[in-house]
């Protein structure tokens, strides 16, 4: 086997399933603010601070070190799977669920309002009008209250 293929089989990739894959991908672009192919430290320290994250500057860059196999500096995507493969085995998905509800759940009310929705992806770079946050509330909102509860969030980002 060549070092390439020996690389390839044991690429962090193959532990992951594809809806993982996608939602890896999904997730390095949203870091990658510049579209450039790579998470600097900059880009990963605005994207953790956007959810709630305060990490110091030295942190972010040992993040970055510690998965930056060909040391520039940056992290690119198969860089970025490493990093996530290890991230998801540990990882309870429930607890990963009440995270992701209490990043956008602001005032930590047990509710998400479109307001709080639209802040949120504002945040993440996400241009949306005000058109699109209410229909993505009108999809979630099972109960028809206007605001999107735990129980409406985990079927929308499970189902």
């Amino acid at each position: 086997m060549s070092d390439a293929e020996e690389e390839q089989s044991s690429a962090p990739s193959a532990e992951l399933t594809e809806q993982q894959l996608q939602e890896c991908r999904e997730a390095f672009e949203l870091f990658d603010k510049d579209g450039d192919g790579t998470v600097t430290t900059e880009e990963l320290a605005t994207v953790m601070r956007t959810m709630g994250q305060n990490p110091t500057d030295a942190a972010v860059e040992e993040m970055i070190r510690e998965v930056d196999k060909d040391g520039n500096g940056s992290v690119d995507f198969e860089e970025f799977i490493g990093l996530m493969t290890s991230y998801l085995q540990g990882k309870d998905p429930e607890a990963e669920l009440r995270e992701s509800f209490q990043v956008f759940d602001k005032d930590g009310n047990g509710f998400i309002s479109a307001a709080e929705l639209r802040l949120v992806m504002t945040n993440l770079g996400e241009k949306l009008t005000d058109e699109d946050v209410d229909e993505m509330i009108i999809e979630a909102d099972l109960d028809g209250d206007g605001q999107i509860n735990y129980d409406e969030f985990v079927r929308m980002m499970t189902g």
